[in-house]
């Protein structure tokens, strides 16, 4: 079993890919396969945004080599080994502009690694503890986190769950972050200089800072936890201390208040999730209804010839006996209307029918061929062609 991997990440990957496969299976069923119009569109969309990002990484940034910032890249092959990493992604330098972080991306099969400067910086007096902002992104990348959004899109979103998710692969990173250290102290002074700055760290007493997690269990606390995609700060470095410490339980009522709150991402809150859910539903909607209208026309369209039968027969056993198209339906014996309440309306001259259904009108037409009479149906009036049965089209 990976070492490095938060036990509970293992069984909510497993649990938001298999829902979001199905899913994604009942998006494209139901909406006849029209859904995948959108994901391409998406995709187009994606491209041209993710490549922007790209470009600029590779246009500004300094690529890390052996002959480029070799102390800073021969840090990152290392991690990289530590990792089981064979093949390293690319790795740059970015200046951060006070910004603390780094962060993985990926383009077209090609992972990249981001450090932003500040944070190289703020650690020159650990160095050790860049290790953990490499190993944290290259977890990312060791677990599939890149790609396996994609998957798991549909459900991401659904209330403690997405969030649950999120926050799981956090604490995988950190363990990744971990792993690349040499030094037992590294990661959590990594982990604070997130919240105390680029000098301040070298001052926190982390088990002091650790042990503030308690006072953050109540319900407030608890909620907005619940809702976001990362833990506390707090509770990072004190995992990063002690893997196996047990952390105060949250306020049992903030889960309550959290299963209304659908999972906005890392950069959203309450008020985003609900954005994102009507969204969702908007676009579903505008791909799920016209889809949905046109299966219910086919249906009836498809009843209506049906039911059809025994008029078509009818008219043809009058022509072949009399040889003569009669004036009305009634004067063969047929009502007006078919079981499921369509008007019939027989053209004298053609012998044909239409069919007025709620949907529009089915027209039913006779030809003469080698072997008697023979029955095909169009499209009249409020009706399309691709609305037609396949099996009666001339």
């Amino acid at each position: 079993m990976d070492p490095w991997v938060y036990p509970r990440e293992r069984w909510l990957g497993k649990l938001t890919l298999v829902l979001g496969l199905l899913a994604w299976a009942l998006i494209v069923v139901g909406t006849v396969g029209i859904a995948l119009v959108y994901v391409l569109l998406g995709f187009i969309g994606y491209v041209f945004a993710q490549s922007a990002v790209i470009a600029w990484i590779k246009g500004t940034g300094v690529r890390l080599s052996p002959e480029q910032l070799p102390e800073l890249h021969a840090r990152f092959t290392d991690c990289c080994t530590r990792l089981g990493i064979a093949q390293p992604p690319e790795a740059y330098l970015l200046h951060g502009n006070g910004i603390f972080n780094a962060f993985a991306t990926r383009f077209f099969g090609r992972n990249f690694v981001v450090l932003l400067s500040d944070v190289v910086d703020a650690m020159e007096a650990q160095p050790d503890g860049i290790h953990f902002y490499m190993g944290h992104e290259l977890g990312h990348i060791r677990r599939g986190h890149l790609t396996g959004h994609i998957w798991r899109a549909p459900v991401l979103w659904l209330p403690l769950l997405g969030a649950a998710y999120a926050r799981a692969k956090e604490y995988t990173c950190d363990l990744h972050g971990a792993a690349c250290c040499r030094e037992i102290d590294s990661a959590p002074r990594a982990l604070v200089a997130l919240a105390a700055g680029a000098q301040q760290w070298r001052n926190v007493n982390l088990q002091r800072y650790a042990a503030q997690s308690v006072g953050n269990r109540g319900f407030w606390g608890s909620f907005h936890e619940l809702i976001g995609g990362y833990p506390w700060l707090t509770k990072r470095v004190a995992r990063a201390i002690d893997p196996g410490v047990k952390l105060p339980e949250r306020n049992p009522v903030a889960y309550l208040l959290a299963l209304f709150v659908p999972y906005a991402g890392r950069a959203g809150g309450g008020a985003a999730g609900v954005l994102i859910v009507v969204a969702v539903i908007g676009v579903l909607a505008a791909v799920a209804i016209p889809a949905y209208q046109d299966y219910q026309t086919r249906a009836v369209v498809a009843q209506a010839w049906a039911q059809g039968a025994p008029v078509r027969n009818a008219l043809t056993r009058h022509y072949e006996e009399k040889s003569e198209i009669p004036d009305t339906l009634a004067e063969v014996g047929l009502p007006g209307t078919l079981p499921n309440g369509a008007t019939l309306t027989l053209d004298p001259d053609s012998m044909a029918v239409d069919v007025t259904t709620p949907k529009g009108t089915l027209r039913m037409e006779p030809s003469s061929t080698d072997r008697g009479i023979a029955w095909h149906c169009s499209a009249g009036e409020g009706l399309k062609d691709k609305a037609l049965p396949a099996s009666c089209k001339k």
